[in-house]
């Protein structure tokens, strides 16, 4: 298993190195810092703006291949992710918002993941019947319905509920301080990630536990004597939730910068915000360290997936 794992990690090595590598040659044939200022502004000292341009390596007067070069150099020998246009240190911003995204995220992840499972492979039991189609009504509504709206909606409503308690319960704008600061800050854009993953999951699962429910094996268990409740959890759900270790994964790899929506909605400043700011400010380091860490996450869903279907299905251990 390990040499198994130490290959896979070093093809996904070497991905990541040309994913990365191709996204800061785009980045710096297609950005140009030097546009942010106005460039006939008699107030702004040109000279120093271009100095330090050329100083961060990212001044659209040195060849793109001379900066791919010194920029490589100080990633490998350094861990030096370079600087943005207003001379920020990209390390830095990464690893606070990267910080600021793992509470946001996982959370909802977590949620959004246990609570599409367990509610699709329940309203799959009760196919058809009244409770059943509400629930496939309400989540094919959160599903139509865009993140921003819900992520709105969700502020209106704790608006009300904070007016009718008298009590200030829910805070929907920045991080908070302390811990019940926190807690309440991330309330609701929690509640909002949460909601569109337990909808869209719990979808997967139900159709899948549908096919599962009338397999031979899971009639046999039956026959058998085993009751209802262990035969669904032993037998369906287990070969059901294979394809869904693939889905998680890889979901996993993207809710980092997926979440810009909800991370701008409520005033955190996380890797989805970041995502979009780099581009529109022209950071060319800071585009190529969100690709990077997207690389990261993607690749990292890949091997998880692999870790997380042997973990389900016993036969993939066996090979």
């Amino acid at each position: 298993m390990l040499p198994y794992l130490a290959r896979r990690i070093a093809n996904y090595a070497v991905l990541l190195f040309i994913a990365t590598s191709l996204a800061y040659l785009l980045a710096s044939a297609s950005l140009d810092p030097s546009a942010l200022w106005n460039r006939q502004d008699p107030s702004l000292n040109w000279d120093a703006i271009h100095a330090n341009l050329v100083k961060y390596n990212i001044s659209h007067d040195l060849p793109v291949w001379d900066r791919y070069v010194t920029w490589l150099r100080n990633v490998l020998f350094h861990w030096d992710w370079g600087r943005t246009p207003k001379g920020e240190l990209i390390n830095t911003l990464i690893g606070t918002k990267i910080f600021v995204s793992v509470r946001l995220v996982f959370l909802g992840a977590a949620i959004g993941m246990v609570g599409g499972v367990a509610l699709g492979a329940w309203t799959a039991t009760r196919q058809y019947r009244f409770s059943d189609r509400v629930t496939s009504l309400i989540s094919m509504i959160i599903i139509s319905t865009p993140a921003m709206v819900i992520a709105i909606l969700l502020q209106v409503l704790a608006v009300q509920i904070n007016r009718s308690s008298g009590f200030q319960i829910f805070e929907f704008t920045g991080e908070g301080e302390g811990a019940l600061g926190r807690l309440q800050h991330l309330l609701l854009p929690t509640l909002s990630m949460s909601l569109g993953g337990i909808a869209s999951y719990s979808r997967f699962q139900r159709n899948l536990m549908l096919d599962t429910l009338g397999a031979d094996y899971v009639r046999t268990a039956r026959a058998k004597g085993l009751i209802k409740r262990k035969a669904l959890t032993r037998h369906a759900l287990r070969t059901a939730l294979i394809p869904m270790a693939t889905y998680f994964a890889f979901a996993l790899a993207t809710l980092f910068t997926g979440a810009a929506i909800t991370e701008r909605v409520y005033g955190w400043h996380g890797m989805g915000e970041y995502s979009i700011s780099a581009i529109s400010g022209m950071d060319i380091n800071g585009v190529t360290a969100v690709v990077a860490f997207s690389g990261l996450c993607t690749l990292t869903g890949a091997l998880l997936s692999d870790v997380f279907v042997a973990i389900v299905d016993p036969r993939v251990r066996v090979s």
